[in-house]
């Protein structure tokens, strides 16, 4: 893969959740090709910047661009809903040190602030449901329910007792729910980028399928927002509710609908 030069004054920030918008592992590729071709031209024709905005770790992120076939980095990526990453011109990612060292510090202190809560969810957790309670390096908590019905119960039911908190909230994709610090998400990261390259809120395009990409598709973090027709009911309501473009295609064919719905 190639780092194409960015723009020196980049004219919109184009933000793509990845599994569910643009990968579809039962597709070959995963990513359909017109989606390159599309931001290909965006980018020589209109100096638009783009990235990755998931909730993969880094590495798992950059498998699923070799298995997706990208024929060139995005600009930047999101890992985590929260780590920002650069691409230098050899082709290796430069995290966003300033920002990045802020999240951890913050969601580090919230975490230890919240031992005893996190434990009174645990407990509720394992006492109602099958559900596996994860703690790794680099997640503090997670779940992983058996069902979406065990996941929609778990959060009706934790979403009462993290009100003790204000920053505690978590972002969650299907039957996976990962604890996390309630000002650093998808919307956040999308805000920050955008920060970065002095782009306005008009200017910023969002999509995205799943509860996790909610912040990102906020009018308050992006002004032209959107989601493949595959995206789960809560999201297609904000979408619809907001104005913004429902795609009629799935996945990757509906990230390129979208796209050229506000740019083509």
């Amino acid at each position: 893969m190639t780092t194409p030069p960015s723009s020196t004054t980049p004219s919109a920030i184009l933000s793509f959740d990845f599994d569910g918008t643009l990968h579809d592992p039962a597709q070959a590729p995963p990513v359909p090709a017109a989606f390159f071709e599309v931001i290909r031209k965006l980018r020589e024709e209109q100096g638009a910047v783009w990235g990755i905005n998931t909730g993969r770790s880094m590495p798992h992120t950059l498998e699923g661009m070799r298995e997706s076939r990208f024929p060139f980095f995005p600009d930047w990526v999101v890992a985590r809903e929260r780590e920002v990453y650069f691409p230098n011109n050899f082709g290796r990612w430069i995290p966003d040190q300033k920002w990045n060292i802020r999240c951890e510090k913050e969601i580090h202190g919230l975490f230890k602030r919240s031992e005893k809560l996190l434990a009174h969810i645990r407990r509720e957790v394992e006492e109602h449901t099958g559900a596996q309670w994860m703690e790794m390096d680099g997640e503090p908590a997670g779940i992983i329910s058996r069902t979406l019905e065990e996941m929609e119960w778990i959060v009706e039911h934790i979403t009462p007792i993290i009100q003790v908190e204000p920053h505690f909230s978590w972002q969650r994709n299907s039957i996976y729910l990962r604890f996390g610090h309630r000002d650093f998400q998808k919307g956040s990261s999308l805000c920050h980028l955008a920060e970065h390259y002095q782009l306005p809120l008009e200017r910023r395009f969002a999509i995205g399928d799943s509860h996790n990409d909610l912040e990102m598709l906020d009018l308050t973090n992006a002004g032209m927002t959107a989601c493949p027709s595959n995206a789960v009911a809560d999201v297609i309501q904000k979408i619809q509710a907001q104005g913004g473009f429902l795609a009629s295609q799935p996945c990757g064919d509906g990230a390129v609908e979208a796209v050229l719905n506000y740019f083509g």
